[in-house]
């Protein structure tokens, strides 16, 4: 397939954020460099906006809000986000080369999300007419007529990750056009160009100004001016839990609603009986894909005894075989970490692995021969001998790092997989449906697949359990993250 050339040229060029219809500059002046991970060269320069840009950003999206935006019939906010829709599936070629240059994802797994994310945008036009409240039967006394109405909360801020721009976007922007709300989104300053795309695709598409904004910057200097700002009504993160926790306090200032989906640490259950053929590349891509840049990654993994070490030897053998590279290169399948920080940061639990006992078994290092020598690349990582208190067992790592650990017993793997102070996702492989309901039952995550991984629909509720946030994104349930529900009360006697 041919590579597509973006419409801005990736060549350091400046780009302006995109607040109230308008393309601007940072009130400061300021700017910051954005650079590809896989080349480490310097693709774009955008601005690096404050808290004066924020309260300009708010207050258009306030106006829109009281504005003609409010008077949109559910059919007009389904029509606007169907032709976006149609709109991002034209240039969804342009959007995957901005992911790929600007983040790293390999460009045939961005493409592979073309589904996912143009079925979000029609699902929430779908729900855009379906919004309604309830008539109730009350016991008050009199001839009163009872209903609730579901009103769109009003403004909200976005803040999202750099490891999957597009759908993260989507994820925000997109139950916001559907219920009448208005956005500002903060990206990720490490991957801000995407948004700044999709900001121009939704102007072209005819979504009013100030409905949707992208201010660009640093989640100090910008995402916690947005977090704490009185005049936005509800705020959606994606990211940290320590950044979540951060955001619960700013919010406090006016109560504002608030949704997140933070960290993970997700258990993937092996069982005995699994099919070993399906299990091992599923089980590795778990981790591997996006290299481990997921906040799903099923990075603990739990193998039952009796086939512990066939099974970690075949994941070993598949880690090896992964090919490694620049992103843009089709056959590439596992790309380039973020940055440099994080780079030092996942080196750091690979030397905390070995030095608290784990066996490196595959990868364990920094790729910088070559084509590689210039980008922020990791070998995929399996680690055996593994025990629960390791740090690479506990924490996070953000990277392509997979713990492997035996396990003898259903009661016993439940609770050494709940053991953690996450619940975001969980992975379980067997061929038999009663294991297979009793551990999604028991399982404390927001998300179980059984014998797949990764499997997210529009239609189906997506968040966490404990410190991996709260509130859902998918299904019906999103929609009502961004919605009040009135009471009304009418005496007609």
């Amino acid at each position: 397939m041919t590579i597509a050339k973006p419409r801005h040229l990736l060549d350091g060029s400046h780009r302006r954020m995109f607040i109230g219809g308008a393309w601007v500059d940072a009130a400061s002046g300021e700017t910051f460099e954005t650079r590809n991970p896989a080349t480490g060269e310097v693709i774009a320069t955008v601005p690096r906006a404050s808290k004066k840009d924020i309260e300009r950003a708010v207050a258009a999206a306030r106006n829109a809000f009281d504005g003609p935006w409010s008077r949109f019939k559910p059919h007009e906010r389904q029509k606007l986000l169907l032709k976006i829709a149609d709109l991002f599936e034209r240039h969804w070629e342009e959007i995957c080369v901005s992911d790929t240059t600007d983040m790293g994802l390999p460009i045939a797994r961005a493409r592979g999300n073309a589904n996912r994310v143009l079925g979000m945008l029609r699902y929430y036009a779908g729900m855009a007419t379906a919004l309604h409240g309830q008539t109730i039967d009350n016991s008050l006394a009199g001839d009163i007529v009872s209903y609730t109405r579901k009103e769109a909360i009003g403004v909200v801020g976005a803040i999202i990750p750099w490891n999957a721009p597009t759908a993260a976007s989507v994820w925000k922007i997109g139950p916001a056009l559907a219920t009448g709300c208005t956005v500002v989104l903060k990206p990720s300053e490490e991957a801000p160009l995407t948004p700044l795309l999709i900001a121009e695709l939704m102007a072209e598409a005819g979504v009013p100004d100030g409905v949707v904004n992208v201010v660009t910057g640093t989640g100090a200097e910008a995402g916690a001016p947005l977090a704490e700002h009185t005049g936005v009504d509800k705020i959606v993160f994606t990211g940290s839990t320590a950044t979540g926790q951060s955001i619960v306090r700013a919010s406090a200032g006016n109560l504002k609603r608030v949704s997140l989906e933070l960290g993970g640490k997700s258990p993937v259950i092996v069982c005995a009986d699994a099919d070993l053929e399906r299990a091992v590349p599923v089980a590795a891509m778990s981790v591997f894909a996006n290299s481990g840049q997921v906040c799903i990654a099923g990075s603990r993994l739990f193998v039952a005894r009796s086939i512990h070490d066939e099974f970690v030897a075949r994941l070993a053998a598949y880690a090896a075989g992964l090919r490694i590279g620049n992103g843009i290169d089709p056959e590439t399948e596992i790309g380039p970490l973020i940055s440099p920080r994080q780079l030092q940061r996942v080196e750091g639990y690979l030397r905390a692995g070995s030095e608290e006992g784990a066996r490196l078994v595959a990868g364990g290092t920094r790729l910088s021969q070559g084509a590689l020598a210039a980008g922020n690349f990791i070998a995929p990582t399996v680690f055996a001998g593994v025990s629960d208190t390791m740090r690479i067992a506990r924490e996070e790592i953000f990277g392509p790092v997979i713990s492997a650990l035996p396990f003898d017993t259903l009661d016993e793997v439940v609770r050494r997989a709940n053991d953690t102070p996450y619940g975001l996702a969980a992975g379980v492989f067997t061929r038999d449906l009663a294991t297979a309901h009793q551990l999604s039952r028991r399982l404390q995550a927001g998300s179980v697949w059984v014998n797949t991984y990764h499997a997210i629909d529009p239609a189906v509720p997506f968040g966490g359990y404990k410190m991996s946030g709260y509130g859902r994104e998918g299904g019906s349930e999103h929609l009502d993250e961004y919605l009040n529900t009135k009471g009304v009360f009418i005496r007609i006697d």
